[in-house]
């Protein structure tokens, strides 16, 4: 499966309308339930989160593959780390 198939085949995680610091913290909670490797789209429409989701992807060595705008806020695709 190449990249671009992954991306469409990963999980979306709708943290829309949830603010700081929930989007984070539902976050780590959905990533901890994946496996290494694993894609996972985080929607948003917290301002914040542009700094806090990839602050949090460093700290918790997880890979920030994607940030994008969108019409509602931001989402976010990211690997979850080993």
């Amino acid at each position: 499966m190449d990249g671009r198939q992954a991306e469409d085949q990963a999980e979306v995680y709708d943290l829309k309308g949830l603010n700081c610091p929930l989007p984070v913290l539902k976050a780590r909670k959905r990533l901890q339930g994946l496996r290494a490797g694993s894609l996972l789209w985080v929607e948003t429409t917290d301002p914040l989160a542009v700094i806090d989701i990839p602050a949090f992807c460093h700290d918790a060595g997880h890979r920030l593959v994607k940030n994008e705008p969108n019409e509602a806020g931001h989402r976010f695709l990211i690997e979850r780390g080993a």
